[in-house]
């Protein structure tokens, strides 16, 4: 017999085990859990905060009990089918039956009964046991083929709308996985788990799988328009803080700067060219060995002289952390001893083996947190460090073999995703300890929440090619939408780029063009020609070799002069960048926004992948081609779009073509707006 029952302000269903539980959690907001009974274990919150305490409204009929928070219902029926409607009894999402004993009349997602009898046995939940308390999941709903999916993290490809994909639910080297979407239905959905699996859009179903989980978990919301639901979203996993006034301005880095002589000396230069220079970074192994978390002195003798002249010049050193520890390190046997390492259940004990066999510090662990925190704090925070790289984040096996490691909160096959929020969160409350209110934490990959945290998140190891620039605004775009504000990329790629390649040049001045206008301007690659290390071994130690030049001057005059004049460009932008920063903080809304985000009812704003607003009123139009001195650019909406470069103004709802030499990015805003005349006030102090 099921039972169909309101408790405790929440709907409950259960049935031979079974059990599903539909609760408020945040304005016009739900969250599910379901699994089988005894579930003994208060679910962790994982990407979400603390119930904020909103007293739901039910409806009951002879077939169905409905739960109602503001605009939207969750609608259960008695075999435990659940679907969901917003405020005008439209259904968002619906649960996937095909089952024989369906047969009740189930409601359609067009709002009429129909008979979804089947013989193939096919559950809406399904929790498949496994070994010990774990079960592989598969949550299915109906699929409407004119849906269009964003969000979901950080993929390698170009799609912004995701509707026909199907995307790994793990971290890699470029791929972050944050499971949060917004449908053009009107809702969000995020998968409250951070187990290994897949999500899959496709014209047939959609399917959340976990490969291992205690129980199904996930948070739905109702929302008008893509910026409702975005916001809040935000309001119940958390908002990013204060971007600092600093950070605004040009980030320059290299993969890397081998010595305090040679860090210095780049910082002096922009200081004597006049060039105002934000932040300037210290790259991995800067240190004796992967896990000591310091500076080695023979190369960076006195990183307090050098932080102080840094700040001096108004330059903050941001140091880069590895979560790597190699066996050989002073802080591998204590770590070790006391559990604060991740495990490898079969074979060697080693996760990692570049330039040393290494494990990874257990994010996952307090204790482990608490012990890396206090090691920089006294190695770098102590000496005047304030910002920090934590890369390798996701973090980077040397297989992907999820199902062979294990953290402190369990198996990396359940709880691997959430890696890199634990890894930010170290820091975060770290440097607010020691009394910096808005930390910034630059990291390689992030899971839902971890904008809470001053996560910053850059996309990787990326290839040097206008494919691979394509694929990073698409990238952006989708981080933004799936609640991540804060984002970056290596200008330029990562990978091959070369300093004398002139067609290298082309595809970096484009690439910085579009960058002025992200949330953080920043220099960083391994660049061609390369410069092996002068001795490959050091008291047994494999030392790392160091890239090319990536300075601004890096790459001849001609490209100079261009990056010079983007660069004083950000410089005067701040007016606008620090309000779509506070917007931000306030709301949980991206600085980079799709072109739909304001213009949804318009199709072609969810199909334009090359383009988008920074804001709402600066439309940006990057070139994404090589060889391209024109394009198209479609104008979005009725408003009046001012061409920032020429002063022409078209109506939108148009694709106009514009000039666009080497030297000039396509750049609209929208006439009227504020942004206006902060944009041609910009532009007018580089004259």
């Amino acid at each position: 017999m099921n039972t169909l029952q309101i408790k405790e302000n929440a709907l409950h269903w259960s049935w031979n085990g079974q059990y599903l539980k539909v609760m408020t959690w945040g304005e016009n907001s739900v969250r599910i859990l379901s699994g089988f009974e005894p579930d003994n274990e208060t679910p962790s919150p994982w990407a979400l905060l603390d119930n904020p305490c909103v007293i739901p409204e039910f409806e009951q009929d002879e077939q169905s009990l409905s739960l109602i928070n503001g605009n939207i219902r969750a609608r259960v029926d008695k075999q435990g089918r659940l679907s969901f409607y917003n405020q005008d009894n439209r259904c968002l999402l619906e649960e996937l039956w095909r089952q024989r004993d369906n047969g009740e009349n189930f409601w359609s997602a067009e709002n009429a009964p129909q008979k979804k009898i089947s013989a193939l046995k096919i559950s809406g939940r399904e929790c498949k046991p496994l070994a010990g308390n774990a079960f592989e999941i598969n949550v299915r709903f109906e699929s409407d083929k004119n849906e269009k999916i964003a969000g979901m993290g950080q993929y390698q490809h170009a799609f912004l709308n995701l509707k026909g994909c199907m995307l790994e639910l793990a971290q890699r080297n470029s791929q972050a996985s944050v499971p949060f979407m917004v449908s053009s239905l009107g809702y969000g959905f995020l998968w409250n788990n951070p187990a290994v699996g897949e999500a899959v859009f496709a014209q047939n179903e959609t399917r959340w799988h976990a490969k291992a989980s205690q129980r199904i978990d996930y948070w739905i919301t109702a929302g008008d328009t893509p910026a409702d639901i975005v916001r809040q979203y935000a309001a119940v996993s958390g908002k990013p803080p204060l971007m600092p006034e600093f950070a605004l301005g040009l980030w320059q880095s290299k993969l890397r700067y081998r010595n305090q002589h040679e860090l210095l000396s780049v910082a002096r230069r922009y200081r004597d060219l006049g060039i105002p220079l934000a932040v300037i970074v210290a790259d991995f192994f800067h240190w004796p060995i992967q896990g000591d978390w310091r500076f080695d002195e023979r190369e960076w003798p006195d990183p307090a002289a050098m932080t102080a002249e840094l700040k001096a010049m108004g330059t903050e050193l941001m140091v880069s952390v590895w979560p790597t520890v190699d066996i050989r390190s002073e802080n591998y046997p204590q770590m070790n001893e006391k559990g604060l390492l991740v495990n490898t259940r079969k074979g060697l004990n080693i996760n990692f083996d570049f330039l040393g066999n290494t494990r990874f510090f257990d994010s996952t662990n307090p204790q482990a947190r608490k012990f890396i925190w206090e090691v920089c704090k006294k190695n770098y925070v102590d000496k005047g460090v304030n910002l920090f790289w934590l890369d390798e984040a996701e973090p980077e096996y040397g297989v992907y073999d999820f199902d062979n490691y294990r953290y402190h909160i369990g198996n990396t096959l359940e709880t691997g995703n959430i890696y890199p929020l634990h890894y930010c969160e170290a820091f975060y409350d770290g440097l607010r300890e020691v009394g910096q209110s808005n930390p910034v934490n630059l990291v390689r990959c992030a899971w839902a929440g971890s904008q809470r945290y001053g996560a910053l998140v850059w996309s990787g190891d990326i290839h040097s090619s206008f494919e691979s620039m394509r694929n990073q605004i698409s990238a952006g775009l989708s981080m933004g939408m799936a609640g991540i504000p804060w984002w970056t990329t290596d200008i330029g790629g990562f990978h091959g780029g070369d300093i004398n390649d002139p067609a290298f040049h082309e595809l970096l001045v484009r690439w910085f063009q579009w960058a002025v206008f992200s949330p953080v301007l920043r220099m960083h690659g391994h660049r061609d020609p390369i410069t092996e290390p002068e001795v490959p071994y050091r008291d047994g130690i494999a030392q790392c070799n160091t890239g090319a030049g990536n300075e601004l001057w890096s790459f001849g005059e001609p490209v100079f002069a261009i990056l010079q004049r983007y660069a004083a460009l950000r410089e005067a932008l701040r007016p606008l960048l620090r309000k779509l920063m506070q917007q931000a903080h306030d709301t949980g809304e991206p600085l980079m926004r799709p072109l739909f985000y304001h213009y949804p009812d318009d199709a072609r704003g969810w199909e334009i992948t090359d383009q988008y607003l920074f804001g709402e009123d600066v439309l940006v139009a990057p070139v994404v081609h090589a060889g391209t001195t024109q394009r198209e650019v479609w104008l979005p909406g009725e408003d009046v779009w001012v061409d920032v470069n020429t002063g022409e103004h078209y109506r939108g709802g148009e694709t106009v073509t514009v000039a666009a030499p080497l030297e000039l990015l396509p750049l609209f805003v929208r006439e009227g707006a504020k942004a206006q005349a902060e944009i041609f006030a910009a532009m007018e102090s580089l004259k």
